[in-house]
């Protein structure tokens, strides 16, 4: 399929970065041309700098974001959440989360906002999504793991009906090391080529882990970007995604998963690390799901639906309330509505 689509959509790509300039980076400058803003770090290097990328440094994001640039931790993921603020003050459509390891393919591409694709049914909670692409034994981080040998979440072989859908966020997959949870990769760790396929959708009340690595959020939702700052960096975007889909619910939208697009050359982790910080993923997910669904108000904004579930996800002691919820509210603020 041709990249010509994304070219011509009206998009930004945010990436968060501490290394030098990656393929990932020199890829997307020389040959796409949606805009490219990289959130650095305290540990990015001092002279970071690519032609075409749109770089800023700690400093400069003090000078153009000043009531909120110093309240994000430093040296933590959830910086990107600067970006996300740039790139909507710049009128687009659509913003693409990415990571410096994710090397875009030839004809990377995004699927339609709506249209009548493939549609998992209505109602069957947690679903291995990865299954529906490879019949590969594998799995998305943030899956329950009583999920993984579960029948019901199991996708692979199955036939779905198409009817229409619109689409709130878009989750690409990506091939070689794909985003797994540390179970996977200290127990099997073994690369992973997804088939090409049909886009698939999830019904109203089907539940998959989506992450931040080649995800397209429309601009309805970009409130549910939001990076939580004060929980685990293996769980902030797990737990975004969770939040994200309740809610798309709630303005009758959906989550929908396309083929690899990119190829993860994945940068130096420590599994065993990995494992530790995960453990919010595989605690949680239900719950979650459950508080959010429970505490949304119908008819409310995404935004405020959104504050309602980290205030109800903080009294159940997912969150951290106290530290949250003045940074989303200040956040929101400063985001474009």
């Amino acid at each position: 399929m041709s990249n010509q689509r994304l070219l011509n959509m009206n998009t930004a790509i945010i990436i968060t970065t501490i290394n030098p300039p990656t393929e990932t980076i020199r890829t997307i400058c020389d040959k796409l041309s949606s805009p490219l803003i990289v959130i650095g770090d305290n540990k990015s290097p001092e002279a970071w700098s690519y032609d075409g990328a749109d770089y800023y440094s700690v400093p400069r994001q003090s000078e153009v974001l000043p009531s909120i640039a110093d309240i994000f931790p430093y040296n933590h993921y959830c910086r990107k959440n600067l970006g996300y603020i740039l790139a909507a003050r710049q009128g687009v459509d659509a913003i693409i989360d990415t990571d410096d390891d994710n090397i875009p393919n030839e004809g990377w591409y995004l699927p339609e906002s709506s249209g009548e694709f493939e549609t998992v049914p209505a109602d069957k909670g947690f679903v291995n999504v990865y299954s529906a692409f490879t019949d590969m034994h594998i799995w998305p981080r943030g899956l329950p793991l009583q999920e993984v040998l579960s029948g019901n979440a199991n996708l692979r072989g199955q036939s779905f009906e198409k009817s229409f859908r619109k689409i709130g966020v878009w989750q690409g997959l990506a091939n070689g090391d794909p985003d797994v949870d540390a179970i996977y990769r200290l127990i099997l760790n073994k690369p992973c080529m997804f088939d090409v396929r049909e886009p698939l959708v999830l019904g109203r009340g089907v539940v998959c882990p989506y992450n931040s690595q080649n995800t397209v959020t429309y601009k309805e939702f970009f409130p549910l970007l939001y990076l939580p700052c004060y929980v685990n960096f293996r769980f902030t975007d797990i737990l975004r995604g969770l939040i994200g889909q309740v809610i798309l619910w709630a303005h009758d939208a959906h989550l929908g998963f396309f083929e690899a697009t990119v190829f993860q050359d994945r940068n130096e982790h420590d599994f065993y690390k990995d494992f530790v910080d995960e453990d919010p993923c595989y605690r949680y997910p239900y719950d979650v799901v459950e508080t959010v669904k429970s505490s949304i108000t119908p008819g409310a904004s995404v935004s405020e639906q959104l504050v309602e579930a980290y205030e109800a996800l903080a009294l159940k002691g997912i969150v951290d309330g106290e530290k949250e919820l003045p940074i989303l509210k200040l956040w929101l603020a400063e985001l474009p509505q």
